[in-house]
């Protein structure tokens, strides 16, 4: 072993870990990030839900005041937001529900059903914030 390493130097040859310039991230593996990432901002998002119900169940008044902060710019972006979130976490827990039924395992089918996820949520998102702009007729709360 003494020879071998003399032979090639005094460093040993050892691979190279892969960093952000050479290794291109799997869109599964975003994918998955994306899904965890999605899951917690639900837990705000249901404290906005919550809200919600709880000034609904207070009064008008109450119920004015939080509609009327989530009818904001601000509150429009957070609740799209939201509704991304939700869509996206939804589509991801199914893609990860037909794993668990041991099927979608070879590489293209992965593949497909990551990107499905992220088409599904973006469109379905739109699709529902045209409906509730355009033909529900007004702000979304």
């Amino acid at each position: 072993m003494a020879d071998a390493k003399a032979e090639r130097g005094s460093q040993a040859a050892r691979p190279l870990s892969p960093h952000l310039q050479i290794y291109k991230m799997p869109v599964n593996m975003l994918m998955s990030i994306v899904h965890r990432i999605t899951g917690a901002a639900l837990y705000f998002g249901t404290v906005l839900v919550a809200c919600v119900l709880v000034a609904a169940a207070s009064g008008p008044d109450a119920y004015a005041t939080v509609t009327g902060l989530l009818g904001t710019w601000l509150g429009q972006l957070v609740l799209f937001g939201y509704t991304w979130a939700l869509l996206h976490h939804l589509a991801g827990g199914i893609r990860h529900f037909i794993w668990d039924t041991g099927r979608g395992y070879k590489l293209e089918t992965v593949d497909l059903l990551s990107w499905g996820t992220l088409a599904f949520s973006a469109i379905t998102t739109v699709l529902i914030w045209l409906y509730v702009l355009f033909v529900a007729g007004g702000s979304a709360p």
